[in-house]
């Protein structure tokens, strides 16, 4: 502590001359904070890493992670082809990791109520999310989960869902067929999120947003405003001054600030539309669209289902709806144009299930393209799971624990640690998926020509117990028309072969720079 002292007052009597004597002083104070908090790091850090009370193997503090936080996820995976179970340390709690499928289902489903979301999650979380499905617990989660699992269930929302994927997904590919015809470079990620978008704004609240258009200036910044935030807050997780930051609304907390406010904006805008809409055409909450269900309950309870909860609840949807479609069907074509031979068995499979001919108008096959073929397409189903399982759509998701738990690998977690499995390493384990789990290999999903699937704990991109993902139908069925849609139509190439896809560090797996490639008619499509 002499040292210490030492050197802060020769850095105050150096630079005083040159600064306020309150700015030194505050400097001073965030240099010694600085220096207390290292040590505490260091002192924590020992004490944990020579504890021999079966805790899970310690492989770092919080430090480690910020420095491999651009590629965390290929980071964790190294560390758990070692341990299956592991944790990094804060000041305040262990971040326990796990990759095993037991413990998997241990969290998920098998002790589901000792792992809520958590204080800390949601109060990382809250400033975008709120009380959305995504950072809720207990009754608000229960609510929302039992209002949304009955719209998900009604055959008026799958119809009326599949009729907006095909009519958006016909002008998607119009859209790509511009730029065919121009010979333009198409980078597929943008045009994925926009269709995308406007499918989720129209089965979930009944409007046509039509971004795919480019031009809703509005729209367009929410979509921004949106991403960059979503990025702020997952990298929350690791900057331990983004209280600090919040506080004095600088760096990155001032941007989640204004960012915010757009998003707010444009959410509390689509709630009021929607509430006219509803006076104007006395809708009943029993229509088409997922919002509605919502704001009828809002009438019956305003205090329960205020404004704010819905913009929460809205928020959640959108992102469920277009940020985990868009991010898998990009990972899709880019790992097709990898894999040419793969691209082609797809083509083949949509061209044989629809019974359509490579000569056709887009509204033609669109009518072609049914239910009933959709599930004749066990190739494609696989190929696209294979892609959720080298690039699952939320690559790694938090719990906590609320009390003292033994895992079923007999590793002791505390109350108040943070609890992550782990979808993004799980599906480059050997031990899990054998010794080509880095290949990607759709016929591993199909036996005698038919997909199979595997447990929910072993794949568990869409989660899994009573927090499975109630639109994982919904996802494959947008997923499916899409992509049946694009490849009969086009072949596609990457326009750099060379060059490696690396993703963007957030909460979804978002491909950093999008995903340029050529288009090319398989044949002329009549107008």
């Amino acid at each position: 502590m002499k040292t210490l002292f030492l050197i802060s007052t020769i850095l105050f009597l150096a630079t005083s001359s040159y600064f306020s004597t309150t700015f030194m002083l505050l400097l001073i104070n965030l240099i010694i904070l600085f220096v207390i908090v290292l040590l505490s790091f260091v002192v924590l850090y020992f004490k944990e890493f020579i504890s021999n009370d079966h805790r899970p193997p310690l492989v770092g503090s919080v430090f480690s992670v910020l420095i491999h936080f651009n590629h965390i996820f290929d980071y964790m995976t190294l560390i758990a082809r070692k341990h299956h179970t592991f944790r990094f340390i804060t000041l305040t709690h262990s971040q326990v990791y796990v990759a095993d499928p037991i413990n998997v289902e241990h969290i998920l489903k098998s002790n589901f109520s000792n792992y809520p979301k958590g204080d800390i999650n949601k109060g990382i979380m809250g400033d975008l999310f709120g009380n959305g499905i995504f950072a809720a617990d207990g009754d608000m989660w229960r609510h929302q989960r039992k209002l949304a699992s009955y719209e998900f269930s009604t055959k008026n929302l799958r119809d009326f869902s599949t009729s907006v994927f095909r009519f958006n997904t016909a002008k998607l590919v119009k859209k790509i067929s511009e730029s065919v015809v121009h010979n333009e470079i198409i980078s597929l990620q943008d045009p994925l999120m926009k269709s995308t978008l406007d499918s989720i704004f129209k089965v979930g609240f009944g409007f046509d947003l039509d971004t795919l258009s480019g031009t809703d200036e509005v729209s367009n910044r929410f979509m921004t405003a949106f991403e960059e935030s979503a990025a702020i807050i997952f990298r929350r997780f690791v900057d331990l001054l983004w209280r600090v930051k919040r506080y004095f609304n600088i760096g990155s907390e001032a941007a989640l600030k204004k960012n915010v406010k757009v998003i707010d904006s444009f959410v509390y805008e689509l709630i009021q539309q929607k509430r006219n809409q509803m006076k104007s055409k006395k809708l009943d909450g029993g229509k088409d669209d997922l919002v509605s269900r919502f704001m009828t309950e809002s009438e019956i309870n305003p205090v329960k289902l205020s404004d704010q909860y819905l913009r929460d609840i809205v928020l959640s949807f959108i992102s469920a709806g277009k940020g985990t479609s868009a991010n898998t069907l990009t990972w899709f074509f880019y790992v097709l144009c990898k894999h040419t031979s793969i691209q082609e068995k797809v083509a083949l499979e949509v061209k044989e299930a629809t019974g359509a001919e490579y000569t056709r108008s887009i509204d033609a096959f669109s009518l072609e393209l049914t239910e009933t073929s959709l599930d004749k397409m066990h190739y494609l189903h696989a190929t696209l799971t294979e892609t959720l399982r080298l690039y699952p759509p939320v690559p790694l998701n938090g719990k906590c624990a609320e009390k003292d738990d033994i895992l079923p690998d007999g590793f002791k977690i505390k109350k108040g640690d943070g609890v992550n499995y782990m979808p993004y390493p799980m599906g480059r384990m050997t031990y899990i998926w054998g010794e080509d789990a880095d290949v990607f290999r759709p016929e591993r999903w199909l036996h005698d020509g038919v997909f199979k699937p595997e447990s929910p704990f072993k794949f568990p991109a869409f989660q899994g117990g009573p927090r499975i993902c109630l639109g994982k139908e919904f996802a494959y069925r947008q997923m499916k028309m899409i992509a049946a849609f694009l490849v009969f139509f086009f072949k596609f190439q990457l326009v750099d072969e060379s060059k490696e896809a690396t993703y963007r560090t957030m909460f979804t797996l978002h491909m950093d720079n999008g995903l340029p490639l050529y288009a090319i008619y398989r044949s002329k499509i009549e107008s």
